[in-house]
């Protein structure tokens, strides 16, 4: 088995956790604030990965480059945009059309892979990607009441588009971040990650912290009530993270996000086993999808 297969699904598995944990603090905060303790209570453990690596484990530092730096603020960037309306859509009463729509960030991670770096994915892992997508989409929309007409209406709606731009822009930021650590060139992907990982939370953390000091100041006060919460968000955030930023480092990361989509198996099996909630033949079947893409992904 190739080592980012391993790594991708911990990646996925961490960032369950970390989702869940974000829609709770959604409860005590507004969406910026949620959106900011992922990088400001997580840069204190990109720090610490960073210096394990390099005190404990004895790997030399990575050089960082003007090309790094620009992929970083455009990874950057366009995250927290990714992550500001991912949250913004547990907003409304009916997010799960959105949600589903936002899940097509491996497709469209292809497809930014092949503008920005020239990564053409072969067909069969274009065919898992494709999978794993319709599966996702099915469990999304599971118990939404669907036809013909009401699936048209879905395309066009708010929460559809809204979770649209976030597939987009989670697209770019994680080609983005692939580009940035390969271009470091060295030392290991390890070293790589981590380092991607810390300027990449570092410059959000400013980012954010700038915004919510010009604009909205009151968060500050909610983030600090919630900071229990908000260290455990940062932990899990930071170690998926830099599971993500070692997976693309290695691979495609189209392909990487394809394999995380395993996460929506994780959220799934939590919400039958351990609150008991009866599922359908549609989330059935979207289960059934997913693993079918993810065993073509794994086999090609």
């Amino acid at each position: 088995m190739e080592l980012w297969i391993p790594i991708t699904i911990a990646a996925a598995f961490l960032q369950n956790l970390r989702s869940a944990a974000q829609k709770h603090l959604k409860g005590v905060m507004g969406t910026t604030g949620a959106t900011f303790v992922r990088f400001g209570f997580g840069l204190p453990f990109a720090v610490l990965f960073l210096a394990l690596l390099h005190l404990a484990a004895g790997y030399p530092l990575a050089r960082p480059n003007g090309g790094f730096l620009a992929w970083v603020i455009v990874g950057g960037l366009t995250q927290i945009g990714a992550t500001f309306l991912l949250i913004h859509l547990f907003s409304f009463r009916n997010f799960a059309v959105g949600t589903a729509y936002s899940r097509t960030e491996p497709a469209q991670a292809a497809v930014f892979g092949l503008i920005f770096l020239g990564e053409l994915a072969g067909a069969g892992a274009l065919v898992a990607i494709a999978i794993t997508v319709l599966g996702v989409m099915a469990i999304s929309v599971a118990h939404v009441p669907m036809s013909w007409r009401n699936l048209l209406a879905s395309l066009v709606s708010r929460n559809a588009l809204i979770g649209l731009s976030s597939g987009t822009l989670f697209g770019i930021a994680a080609v983005a971040y692939r580009a940035a650590s390969l271009s470091l060139g060295g030392p290991n992907f390890m070293m790589q990650a981590a380092t991607t990982l810390l300027f990449t939370i570092f410059f959000q953390t400013v980012v954010m912290l700038g915004w919510i000091i010009w604009k909205e100041r009151a968060e500050l006060a909610h983030i600090a009530k919630a900071w229990k919460a908000s260290l455990f968000v940062g932990l899990v955030g930071a170690s998926a993270s830099f599971g993500w930023f070692a997976a693309m480092t290695l691979q495609q990361a189209a392909v990487v996000k394809a394999l995380a989509q395993v996460e929506m198996i994780f959220t799934f099996a939590s919400t039958v086993y351990f609150f008991r909630e009866k599922i359908n033949a549609t989330e059935v079947a979207g289960c059934a999808l997913i693993v079918t893409g993810i065993i073509v992904l794994v086999l090609v």
